[in-house]
């Protein structure tokens, strides 16, 4: 690894030319630095010495940034880190499933509440994009367990260029008096000359960034830092008003009421790229580069002269694939947080032995998950109680999908819950292809679950799972990203379900299911519109001519002149597309790949005693598209049928067992 990264800084050192800061400011900026330097040369880090690290943490935005900061951090360190994440319930949903699912060895993951110590700070009126959250950072020492004595406590928009141990070792040059390790700040934003009646909050000299703190808890603690900051905070608010960059206006006015609690520390620890600033003067060559800072509401559209650069090296950790961080730190064995290096679980159960290796893995790796990648908001309401039907579809897809889901979204106006399943740099792509999408951009009501790529079978039914875990309505559509519903039957299963009483008992409403040949499609607005496509060969039963078992038992010819819902028995091989409760039973993992995912589900459904129940006026189409990978290879490797149909027998012994029935198994 230490070889990656030296590898790094030879490729940046080449790409990026430095020019020399102002002798003035490198005077100044100097002194400071090259004490620090010796300084901390002499007081190393102790190898597995663990460092803490708090980080506040709200939105689906927000979780999205702060992944990009850790790799950065994972990246260069060679100790053991203590996350300490202050999250609302949005962001702790996300990141606690990122982590566990992450499975990173040495490195644990603490969560805090912010509502705890939001009313700590909500009475203070702020103008900051940040809200309330911008604040959070003056509630640490005690939000934080008092056993804490002393944090780097970061923005999620920091991407760190060396081993955070060396800002962690800055702790140690800090005099008895000094709580705040700052880099002074790098615009003229306190120094009230940027506009004409600009009044900036009280700071010393240029003010300090609070983009990175070296915060001693302990010190702060015994000096009752919450009385302090509050006593200096509403004097100032009685003149100013509101606070316009958050926590730090009132941290620079702490530090100009109490200087000797100030330590200064060199500014390439904070190097800040928002408008107006004089970063430049903090390097002179690559190597000076420690934390790079976008602490701008433009974020990697900020300008600057070297701004080209500064992004190249945050997309190098954007698109870097975080599989490759779940590496040990061998020298510190002592320390340990139950956690493997792999991503595979249960190891030793499986039999290397086994020519079907490769497919029983699958149900044992643990994929690393970003849930809500994107901003979802959705909230059920309905003052004719149509809420109490709400329905999502519920879908998966890879990377060779992605243009199906604005036409989806076309056509089903209702809640989604998507899993996709990319790699990191995929993971980018996507997010450009939504946002320029002006479908997708204004929806907001997608949920968005990325899985990461990992092995090599598509995880098909671990991505259903996902998908389904994270459904709030009382029912789902189970459908896969290459069919699309009829105009319209969002609404009318929410009326359907009210008159079938779904509630009661085991239901799973059959959606028939249609194809089309032909790329290009005149979709049917009606089922007349279908019944004529079927009559003149412009669309067929969905598989009726390699997979006919599949949707046969929805009695299509019954469908045809039916006009109210109908029951059906299960048959051998039956996979249709249903709307069901959101408790139905998982998929079963050992299914990945091509083959029996649904067939398997849709078993433990008869297994349950579900009634199924064709809707008469209901129909979903699936859209033409190159084979996958996963039915290319079933296709053409004996192999790979055969751990198939292993699977299989397996499957129906462990169902029979589990619900003292028996089925045939399928060819």
């Amino acid at each position: 690894m230490r070889q990656e990264v030296d590898g790094m800084k030879s490729v940046h050192e080449g790409v990026l030319t430095l020019h020399k800061p102002h002798p003035l400011v490198a005077d100044q900026r100097g002194n400071i630095d090259e004490m620090e330097s010796k300084l901390t040369t002499e007081a190393a880090v102790s190898k597995c010495e663990v460092i803490q690290v708090a980080i506040v943490c709200a939105g689906h935005n927000s979780s999205r940034s702060m992944v990009t900061l850790i790799k950065s951090m994972l990246f260069y360190r060679k100790n053991p880190l203590h996350l300490h994440l202050i999250t609302d319930a949005k962001a702790h949903l996300i990141l606690s499933t990122l982590f566990d699912t992450w499975s990173i060895p040495q490195m644990e993951v603490s969560f805090y509440l912010a509502d705890n110590v939001v009313s700590e700070v909500s009475w203070i009126p702020n103008k900051h994009y940040s809200g309330v959250y911008g604040l959070l950072k003056l509630t640490l020492p005690k939000a934080l367990p008092s056993s804490l004595r002393k944090v780097i406590v970061l923005d999620t928009d920091v991407t760190f260029a060396t081993d955070i141990a060396q800002l962690w070792a800055l702790f140690q040059n800090m005099k008895s008096d000094q709580a705040l390790g700052l880099v002074e700040n790098q615009s003229d934003w306190y120094l009230g000359k940027l506009w004409k009646n600009h009044r900036p909050w009280p700071a010393l000299g240029r003010g300090y960034n609070t983009g990175v703190i070296l915060m001693d808890l302990s010190k702060l603690r015994s000096m009752n830092w919450p009385h302090l900051w509050r006593m200096i905070a509403e004097r100032d608010l009685q003149t100013m008003l509101s606070t316009s960059l958050a926590d730090q206006d009132i941290f620079n006015a702490v530090l100009q009421q109490n200087p000797r609690m100030l330590h200064e520390i060199p500014c390439h620890w904070n190097v800040q790229l928002s408008d107006n600033t004089r970063s430049e003067s903090c390097y002179t060559e690559v190597a000076d580069l420690k934390v790079i800072h976008w602490n701008s509401p433009k974020k990697l559209r900020v300008k600057n002269k070297h701004a080209e650069f500064f992004r190249n090296l945050h997309l190098t950790f954007l698109e870097y694939d975080g599989n490759l961080l779940r590496r040990e730190l061998f020298g510190c064995s002592n320390y340990s947080t139950n956690k493997q290096a792999s991503s595979y679980i249960n190891h030793e159960q499986i039999n290397e032995d086994d020519a079907c290796y490769e497919f029983r893995c699958v149900k044992y790796i643990k994929y690393r998950t970003h849930l809500f990648y994107l901003d979802y908001d959705y909230e059920q309401e309905s003052s004719d109680g149509s809420s109490e039907w709400d329905v999502t579809l519920v879908a998966q897809l890879s990377m060779d999908r992605l243009q199906m889901i604005e036409s989806l979204a076309k056509h089903w106006e209702g809640p989604i819950s998507l899993a996709l399943y990319m790699s990191d740099t995929e993971a980018q792509q996507f997010l450009s292809f939504v946002i320029s999408c002006e479908t997708l951009a204004n929806r907001k009501n997608i949920g968005y679950h990325v899985v990461y790529k990992e092995g090599s079978l598509y995880p098909i039914n671990f991505l259903r799972n996902v998908a389904l875990g994270q459904v709030t309505t009382p029912y789902v559509f189970l459908l896969d990203i290459d069919f699309l519903p009829m105009l319209g039957l969002y609404p009318y299963l929410k009326r359907v379900m009210s008159n079938l009483h779904m509630s009661e008992g085991n239901k799973a409403l059959v959606i028939p299911a249609f194809e089309s040949l032909r790329y290009r499609l005149n979709f049917p607005k009606t089922k007349a519109d279908l019944l004529k496509m079927l009559d003149v060969g412009d669309l067929f039963t969905f598989r009726y001519h390699v997979w006919p078992k599949g949707h046969a038992a929805s009695d299509y010819p019954k469908w045809r002149s039916a006009t109210t819902p109908y029951k059906v028995n299960w048959e051998q091989d039956f996979e249709p597309y249903v709307v069901v409760r959101r408790d139905v039973p998982e998929f079963d993992l050992r299914f990945a790949g091509f083959g029996w995912n649904k067939v398997s589900h849709t078993m433990e459904l008869e297994a349950q005693n579900y009634q199924f129940i064709v809707l008469p006026n209901a129909f979903v189409v699936h859209m033409p598209h190159a084979p996958s990978l996963d039915i290319a290879k079933y296709r053409a490797n004996p192999l790979y049928k055969r751990c198939l149909d292993t699977l299989k027998s397996e499957f129906m012994s462990d169902l029979s067992i589990k619900y003292g029935k028996t089925f045939p198994v399928g060819n």
